[in-house]
């Protein structure tokens, strides 16, 4: 490889929080492109447990993009990953509208096709369930890295013939939902038909909950996340503009014992064995 493709300007001696690297079979031009895109620093071809400049890479290998902690004894990758895996099983063997969130989201009780805005997409677990099911799902996600290994993954889905037409359901955005739902918000104020220009059917939230209990922090996805995003400060405000422009309900996911969001209390709950669903109705789903 050229020199001229790896970065030359780390400090010296200063372990920087996140770079670029990939493996002898990880794709050069997309390694490249995320470098210039995120303006990180490109280590080249490197193994992760060799690197002492960086906390955590950003790496391509064979199997996509993945987001790794550098060093020995380190976690294995995160990357979001459709096709295989969990969420491949799930696809195959899950349970349907009866899972949690397709409960919390209502697919019990209509049979329209929904229309979710997923404003805290993360990994898209939750966004590809309900895209499963038949929903039309808006995945925002601000976090550039984040959004980069979900586009990474929402591309590499696309090619498999069994969820392609699930991707298809699915639209990405690297967009602040907070400031894209103020500015509907302000779209549909005095707007004689606002349950029309509605943002969406259901709201779903997910945000990164300050929670202490170590108990909270064994999925590795989730020390790795807090390491880079840090917590949802501004729950409380995505809330608030959520419900100011959702048609039928918000839906807001939380460890089983965290308490609500500030501000107004849900209608109901649905729990499971570590987390739980908030649900703020706005008004009736439709029967069909």
């Amino acid at each position: 490889m050229s020199r001229s493709n790896v970065s030359t300007d780390l400090p010296k001696d200063e372990t920087i929080p996140l770079a670029i690297a990939r493996s002898l079979l990880g794709d050069e031009h997309q390694a490249l492109w995320l470098r210039d895109e995120l303006s990180l620093p490109y280590l080249g071809v490197v193994r992760p447990k060799d690197v002492r400049q960086a906390s955590a890479l950003l790496f391509l290998d064979e199997n996509g993009l993945c987001l790794q902690v550098a060093g020995k004894g380190a976690a294995g990758p995160v990357r979001a990953e459709f096709v295989t895996g969990k969420m491949g099983y799930r696809r195959e063997h899950g349970g349907g509208a009866g899972q949690l969130v397709a409960r919390a989201v209502g697919l019990q009780k209509t049979k329209a096709g929904l229309h979710v805005l997923d404003a805290t997409a993360g990994l898209g677990q939750d966004a590809f369930v309900l895209a499963s099911l038949g929903c039309r799902v808006s995945l925002f996600e601000r976090n550039p890295v984040i959004h980069a290994l979900l586009a990474d993954g929402l591309a590499r889905a696309a090619l498999n013939v069994d969820c392609a037409p699930i991707i298809e359901r699915m639209t990405l955005q690297r967009v602040s939902s907070i400031d894209w739902l103020a500015y509907v918000a302000g779209d549909i104020a005095g707007d004689v038909d606002a349950d029309r220009n509605a943002a969406a059917d259901v709201i779903y939230l997910d945000p990164m909950f300050p929670h202490r209990d170590k108990s909270a922090l064994v999925k590795k996805e989730m020390q790795v996340f807090r390491t880079l995003v840090g917590d949802d400060d501004d729950s409380e405000r995505l809330l608030g503009a959520a419900l100011a422009v959702a048609r039928y309900r918000v839906v807001v996911k939380r460890p089983r014992k965290a308490p609500a969001i500030g501000g107004p209390e849900p209608g109901t709950r649905i729990e499971g064995k570590s987390s739980r669903y908030d649900i703020y109705p706005v008004k009736a789903l439709p029967a069909r």
